[in-house]
């Protein structure tokens, strides 16, 4: 089923996950709903804020191609779809600027620096715990989406010239959905 992403400007978006104490039906399903609903809006990655709940999860699904070569062989060991319950990177190594877009931020992108490779833990569907390391855009999407379930988005990692030139465009969409800063 195709849920409602929610954009810049509601409330949730800005709210901290909570953990998820067992992968049951109906995380899986929700986790399939997201994955849906992302694929059909042409996104890479989707939190659970994304769609106005709460639960520490996330979705994500690379398509070949995106990387160079060498960080597409690194990657290739993790399966994709990947859907992860309660995730979090425990380590962090290199720096690497990029453009970058979200879901929540309709027809806008902005330069953000993120670590170049990241190892993350998870629980997967099956409630067993994972653990992988990636480099290039899968590391980026990680990031992006883990960012998203502590409340944080990618505007916050603008440098503040970024921020000056996006402040009006962001005014915007906040104000469509519901804000009144």
């Amino acid at each position: 089923m195709v849920l409602e992403i929610t954009k810049y400007g509601q409330k949730v978006l800005r709210e901290k996950s909570k953990k998820v104490n067992e992968v049951d039906s109906s995380q899986r399903q929700l986790a399939d709903d997201m994955l849906e609903t992302m694929h059909k809006a042409k996104g890479v990655g989707l939190a659970a804020q994304q769609v106005g709940r709460l639960e520490s999860l996330c979705v994500i699904d690379i398509p070949e191609g995106c990387d160079d070569e060498f960080d597409e062989m690194f990657n290739a060991p993790v399966k994709m779809p990947l859907k992860m319950w309660n995730p979090e990177i425990i380590q962090r190594s290199g720096s690497v600027i990029d453009k970058e877009g979200c879901l929540s931020f309709p027809n806008m992108n902005g330069e953000v620096v993120r670590a170049e490779q990241v190892t993350c833990s998870y629980i997967d569907e099956n409630n067993k715990p994972q653990i992988i390391t990636a480099r290039g855009f899968l590391a980026r999407a990680i990031q992006h989406e883990t960012d998203h379930l502590n409340g944080v988005l990618y505007i916050d990692h603008f440098s503040a010239m970024e921020r000056l030139a996006k402040a009006a465009k962001l005014k915007k969409i906040s104000k469509a959905n519901g804000s009144t800063r």
